[in-house]
């Protein structure tokens, strides 16, 4: 019974927990429906409505918060960036909710995309050093899961509020700030990660200053970070425009019903949520790794392929949807999520996450910037190139070094990648000896 409670407290952790990513992907759906609406409003030329993609939760506001919030998560711990950073969030939706003019909505944008970054670090390293060792996979995959499940929400609240126009956009910010208002009243109960208060106990820990130096200077944690960077950024580069301007790019491929458009996205998204429970978040723990990351990456790049490509019509647009829906459920960003957290040491595992959630919402915001004058000049068949270019260098970098991580606990994988656990608690030898 005790073993049964335990196991139901970890996984209401974890869902409270995850609901950092249902907020961040509902921000981008919440940007990337409205975008046309408030550049009507405001009469917004292309640079301005780029800009707005670019500093919000999808790019620079994400990555200011990762690189604010990854260290102070080492500092303070991973309670204190949960308790407070939808503080943050809510302030900047009601900006969003109620802006009059291209200012507020910026401001909006910006304020959410840093507590998203912030958020965001803080959830996956929890998450995985909460998680039972042989279900960490499993348990990860929960913040995947309410990553898809944001948009596929996101894209059917845009159906239902489309004859609203901007109030309809409006409401869904709205109910952004509901759902954050309720995570952040759930989470005050949460307890601390045990991993992190054992480091911090430790009368010999390094201090975070020096924690991060290390990060940045010791060779293992710099391939680790370049690898997550080939895996994540690469990828997320492609995703992160197609979270912001999906609608965009079916207008290029001849859809330009907005209904039809955001119907096809609440597919894509489902999908993405039934491949994260049924593939990952099932069989990420027993399958190999590897080759679920293959499969996965690849059907992303037949997925893009198809649209871009292929015939126009509906084959094409349903065979992307199912394409990069399941891909994106069992691929980059779920495995992201869980090697970033056993690649690192704790001493330094929330900065990590947070150098790298910073160097990718860069990437993207740099192409987000230029993203939409591209489409329209070039059109879809020219971005088509660096789209497909960025795909198939993530698969082959996922797929050649993927590391061995599978069933072992995370001081396990610390004591095979520096030579010992950085931060032993006062039982650590027993722990590794059974570890062994």
């Amino acid at each position: 019974m005790k073993a049964a409670t335990t196991s139901a407290s970890k996984w209401k952790a974890t869902t409270a927990v995850a609901m950092s990513n249902y907020i961040e992907a509902g921000s981008i759906i919440a940007i990337a429906t409205s975008l046309s609406l408030w550049q009507t409003e405001f009469g917004l030329d292309s640079l301005a409505v780029g800009l707005l993609s670019a500093l919000s939760a999808n790019a620079f506001g994400a990555a200011i918060g990762a690189a604010i919030g990854g260290p102070l998560c080492d500092r303070f711990g991973r309670k204190f960036i949960y308790t407070y950073d939808l503080l943050l969030y809510m302030l900047g939706t009601l900006f969003a909710v109620f802006a009059m003019n291209f200012g507020m909505l910026l401001t909006g944008f910006v304020l959410t995309g840093i507590a998203v970054g912030a958020g965001v670090t803080a959830a996956w390293t929890y998450i995985a050093e909460e998680a039972p060792d042989e279900r960490r996979a499993g348990h990860v995959g929960v913040a995947q899961l309410a990553w898809s499940i944001g948009p596929a929400v996101g894209f059917l609240l845009a159906v239902i509020v489309e004859p609203l126009g901007l109030l309809g956009a409006r409401l869904v910010f709205a109910h952004l700030f509901v759902v954050a208002a309720i995570t952040w009243w759930v989470r005050r109960g949460l307890d601390e990660s045990k991993r992190w208060k054992e480091k911090n106990a430790n009368p010999d820990r390094v201090s975070t200053y020096k924690g991060f130096l290390q990060l940045l200077t010791d060779k293992k944690n710099l391939t680790a970070l370049l690898f997550l960077v080939g895996v994540y950024g690469l990828w997320n580069t492609v995703a992160g425009q197609a979270g912001i301007f999906q609608p965009r790019i079916y207008e290029a491929t001849g859809l330009t019903d907005a209904s039809s458009q955001y119907l096809l996205q609440v597919l894509v998204w489902t999908l993405t949520s039934a491949a994260t429970f049924w593939g990952f978040m099932r069989h990420g723990d027993s399958f190999s790794r590897r080759w679920l990351y293959f499969i996965g990456a690849a059907l992303g790049v037949a997925a893009w392929a198809v649209l871009i490509y292929g015939p126009a019509g509906w084959f094409s647009l349903l065979f992307f949807a199912i394409g990069w829906g399941v891909s994106a459920g069992i691929g980059a960003q779920a495995f992201y999520g869980l090697w970033a957290a056993e690649l690192f040491a704790t001493r330094y595992r929330a900065s990590a996450q947070g150098v790298m959630f910073m160097l990718v919402r860069v990437m993207v915001g740099v192409l987000s910037l230029w993203f939409p004058l591209m489409l329209e000049q070039v059109g879809l068949h020219g971005v088509g190139v660096l789209i497909l270019g960025l795909l198939v260098a993530a698969l082959a970098i996922g797929t050649i070094w993927a590391p061995r991580t599978q069933g072992k606990s995370l001081e396990q994988i610390e004591t095979e990648r520096y030579g010992r656990v950085l931060d032993p608690a006062a039982d650590a030898p027993a722990k590794a000896g059974a570890g062994q």
